[in-house]
């Protein structure tokens, strides 16, 4: 499933070719993809400037000069394909004035599109109840945030009301380096191990940003580069392989999902 790093590094592909420039064609391939298109959204998009593009959460903005903002979403399969041939799963396509194709492709049809007045974006429903963005969380914002929680901090961290935009890789990476148990009580972190803990966040998605992000089963980068992150994992699907303190590195279920770590060195 696309993560922070995958969408900020789909959003600056788009960039590239989209901002600037004026959509020309409009294209809904199929009604919905998790929900309905906009009814309209030939209409408001077709001939508007996209004026900039940016990111919340694993959400990609793409502002426009109507005062609009497509809101998108990669669900579990998604990406944006440019300048690609045509392929079964491309659902929506937007041309624009100088030629470029753009093509949201999403076989499993777990991604969305939404079309937002800017001025309302704040308060949609997809970003209302949305915590903070993680590479702008402190290590303070990080402890209220925490506080009282008796939740494992692995879940704590994956709730996007606590931090917006984390998920299962990325989380499971930060716990390692801060060397904190996936399954420790979320507010009884001392204040040090939470400082380590936003300080990894941070690095993790940096390097994960720079690197393309982790090309894991069907993400690509809309000019159809792999992100190369995936090659740097310290723990995440690497259950049975060695750790670098001695340890052998561990697979667990939590709430249905995969948790990798190290005994020996999270505690």
């Amino acid at each position: 499933m696309p993560e922070l790093p995958e969408v900020e590094t789909t959003v600056r592909g788009l960039a590239r070719v989209l901002d600037g420039r004026r959509i020309e064609r409009v294209e809904a391939r199929r009604a919905e993809l998790r929900h309905a298109f906009p009814q309209d959204l030939g209409q408001r998009l077709t001939g508007a400037r996209v004026t900039g593009l940016g990111r919340r959460a694993k959400y990609g903005l793409i502002h426009t000069d109507r005062d609009d903002t497509l809101v998108f979403h990669l669900g579990m399969s998604g990406s944006w394909r440019i300048n690609r041939e045509a392929e079964k799963h491309d659902h929506l396509l937007l041309e624009t004035e100088d030629g470029h194709r753009l093509a949201l492709n999403d076989p499993r049809r777990f991604g969305s599109v939404d079309l937002v007045p800017t001025a309302e974006l704040d308060a949609a429903p997809m970003i209302a109840a949305l915590g903070p963005e993680p590479l702008d969380l402190t290590a303070a914002e990080l402890r209220g945030r925490l506080k009282g929680r008796r939740a494992p901090v692995k879940a704590a961290l994956l709730d996007q009301g606590t931090v917006a935009g984390l998920g299962n890789i990325y989380v499971c990476e930060a716990l390692f380096r801060a060397g904190i148990h996936p399954r420790r009580s979320a507010g009884s972190i001392s204040k040090p191990r939470l400082e380590r803990l936003a300080d990894a966040i941070k690095a993790v998605l940096d390097e994960a940003i720079a690197a393309g992000g982790s090309s894991l089963r069907d993400f690509a980068s809309p000019d159809g580069e792999l992100g190369y992150f995936s090659k740097s994992f310290s723990v995440y699907d690497r259950e049975g392989m060695a750790c670098g303190c001695g340890g052998t590195e561990r697979r667990m279920v939590q709430s249905g999902r995969s948790t990798f770590y190290c005994p020996k060195c999270q505690h």
